[in-house]
């Protein structure tokens, strides 16, 4: 055993340990540790990565797209409310063949990340176009025909022309142009988050203004999360815990809702088990016509 320190040294020896503890190389690990337990907190549900959790790896599109029929979005105005990322929105106009499609979020980053995602998607369909016009013998007629037909989606149009991205809160301050009115709004995976910060009363507004915005015959396509996942994202913030406590409606409630009270005149459950979907995510999609 060593000998016992004095009173001094036992200071000096407890301030170097302190030091070394505080020490840059100790501080960068524990730093290093806390942003890899740190979770990211999304509180409107505007996660970075969001179809990455969504969507499986291996597959080559999103599940949803499976059940939504073309003649809902062909040679139609449509709306994509929380679009993220704007993976959907671009292909629901690509897929489905959309007059115009405008995809509306609250968050700018995932504005950003939207117009990055065009851009990316269109530079893709022009080098899989050069490389048609290498391998192709076609006239040259029948290849620009062939071309735009691709690169538009068959929509008839240029896809930067179809497809279009905003920022804003469609609940509370959002507006599109004056007269402007939709054939099919979307809405996925987004009651949730309108619920938890604005609460019954946000809901509501959300779901009157989707129909006054729809088109006679109009088709609103809705997927609501259950309400097991509100409890896991209640603590997000303050407001979402205050309204997750206050709420009188709850995910089971929004069919009737939206029948007798909005007016919607008949619903379709499009899917009640979506294949190929990750675990937590396999929801029904429903379909109220207007």
């Amino acid at each position: 055993m060593g000998e016992p320190l004095d009173d001094k040294e036992e200071e000096k020896q407890k301030e170097h340990e302190q030091q070394q503890q505080q020490s840059p190389a100790n501080c960068s690990n524990s730093d290093s540790k806390k942003k890899r337990k740190r979770k990211e907190v999304a509180i409107f549900g505007n996660y970075r990565h969001y179809y990455g959790y969504r969507i499986s790896q291996d597959l080559g599109e999103d599940p949803r797209l499976k059940v939504m029929k073309k003649e809902w979005f062909e040679g139609k105005d449509c709306l994509d409310i929380g679009c993220n990322s704007g993976i959907i929105t671009i292909t629901i106009a690509k897929k489905f063949s959309c007059r115009s499609i405008l995809g509306v979020d609250i968050d700018r980053a995932r504005i950003d990340d939207a117009h990055w995602s065009l851009k990316k998607i269109m530079k893709r369909s022009f080098n899989m176009q050069g490389e048609k016009v290498n391998q192709s013998k076609k006239s040259a007629t029948e290849l620009q025909s062939e071309l735009q037909r691709d690169f538009s989606g068959n929509s008839g149009g240029d896809l930067s022309d179809i497809v279009s991205f905003q920022k804003g809160n469609f609940v509370q301050s959002w507006h599109p142009p004056e007269n402007t009115y939709y054939h099919a709004i979307l809405c996925l995976s987004v009651t949730k988050w309108i619920h938890l910060n604005w609460g019954d009363d946000g809901l509501l507004a959300l779901f009157s203004k989707v129909w006054m915005l729809l088109q006679p015959g109009g088709v609103f396509i809705l997927e609501p999360q259950p309400w097991i996942s509100y409890s896991k994202n209640r603590l997000v913030s303050q407001t979402a815990s205050d309204n997750y406590q206050n709420m009188k409606i709850g995910p089971e409630d929004f069919q009737d809702i939206l029948l007798d009270k909005i007016g919607f005149r008949s619903v379709e459950n499009i899917t009640s088990s979506l294949p190929d979907s990750k675990s937590g995510f396999n929801r029904p999609i429903l379909a109220f016509w207007k």
